[in-house]
This record gives structure tokens, C-alpha cells and sequence, in this order.
């Protein structure tokens, strides 16, 4: 590729432009308050980015907790992980497995029961600065929980809490609620040429 100094003044012309918008923005957003962000989609990432959110919480030296709905039967690399640090990260694992596993929907209601139990704690705690809810949404979408105490619940978090939702098929009434919502989409997946799941990669 060649470069010559038109093109490079035209770079920083844009550059400039880009600047000048994106500064305008920041400055007319002012705002601090606790966000509730959901993931969810078919493609891997959703609970990698959550814990990818938790260690930067955990760097500026925020209180978080963790509650784990669906998973539960193996150890994951991030509960080994984040357990390391009991004086900074509540973790519960509450799941019974997934649930064509369990293949029992009242073990998996008990299960989710009291898990959101848990939960409630986390998100009535004003200490606490980061809650994530990984695979709250399996746990809706097969109506285990009442969603309308899930949504009052979330809705009366301290102000300056933030809350991240994982899972497939996160519903409507979630989706509006959130401030920052992002939907994995997947193109391919390891899975599909029979490569099981690896660890420090699903596990």
C-alpha cells in the first residue's frame, strides 16, 4: 500500500471531524447512573463479555457479586478464577445444570427460586457496584421466574448499580428496560464441525 501526504491530510481531516462529534457527545452526556446491560443472541460471547466486565469493575476496585442460573454442574475457568478473590467478588453458583440435562422443571423452578433469592440480596446491597446475572435469561425464557418481580426487582437497584443479564432469548420486557443491549449473532461455530467445548475458550 502506498501513502502520500494528500492521503494523510485527508486522515487527519476526518480525524478532526470525528473528534470534534464524538467530544460534542461526550460533553452532552453528563450523566452517571447505574446501566442494566443485556446480552444475549445465539452466538458465543455473552457471558465472556460479562466477566470481561467484571474484571474491569474489579480494577477500579468496585464490590461485585455473581449469580450463576443455568451452569452449575462443572467448574467453569471463570469461577476458578474470580473465586480467588472472595474479598472482592460474591460468587454463587446456583444452577443444576442445563436443562436438557437436568430434564426436570420443577428441580430447575426450585433452582432459579433460589437463585433469584440470592440475587435480590446482591441488588438490594448499595455496596455492591457490579451485579451480573449469567444465564438469567434461559431462566425467563422457560418460566421458571415471574418476570414481573425480576423487573421490579432490577428496577429498585441502588441508582449507581450495575446490573449485566446473560442468555439466550432475553424477553421483550428485559430488552426495553435495558439501557445497553447487545445481541451475539453467531456466523460459525466450533461446536458445528464436532469440536466439543474447550477449556479457557466455553469452559
Amino acid at each position: 500500500m502506498t501513502d502520500s501526504p494528500e492521503r494523510d491530510e485527508r486522515h487527519l481531516a476526518r480525524m478532526l471531524r470525528k473528534k470534534a462529534v464524538i467530544d460534542e457527545r461526550i460533553a452532552n452526556s453528563p450523566n452517571e447512573c447505574g446501566l442494566l446491560l443485556v446480552l444475549t443472541g445465539n452466538g458465543k460471547g455473552k457471558s465472556s463479555s460479562a466477566f470481561g466486565m467484571l474484571a474491569r469493575a474489579m480494577g477500579h476496585g468496585m464490590q461485585c457479586g455473581v449469580v450463576q442460573f443455568i451452569k452449575g454442574r462443572n467448574s467453569t475457568g471463570e469461577e476458578l478464577f474470580f473465586r480467588r478473590f472472595p474479598e472482592q467478588v460474591r460468587f454463587h453458583v446456583m444452577g443444576e445444570g442445563f436443562t436438557w440435562e437436568t430434564q426436570d422443571r420443577q428441580r430447575d423452578i426450585a433452582a432459579a427460586e433460589a437463585a433469584w433469592a440470592v440475587s435480590r440480596q446482591l441488588l438490594q446491597d448499595p455496596g455492591i457496584g457490579l451485579v451480573v446475572l449469567d444465564e438469567l435469561n434461559i431462566a425467563l425464557k422457560h418460566g421458571y421466574l415471574d418476570l414481573d418481580q425480576v423487573l421490579s426487582d432490577l428496577q429498585a437497584r441502588p441508582p449507581m448499580q450495575h446490573v449485566v443479564v446473560t442468555g439466550r432469548g432475553a424477553k421483550p420486557e428485559l430488552i426495553e428496560m435495558g439501557d445497553t443491549v447487545t445481541e451475539m449473532g453467531m456466523l460459525k461455530h466450533a461446536f458445528q464441525a464436532g469440536i466439543k467445548a474447550q477449556k479457557g475458550v466455553e469452559l
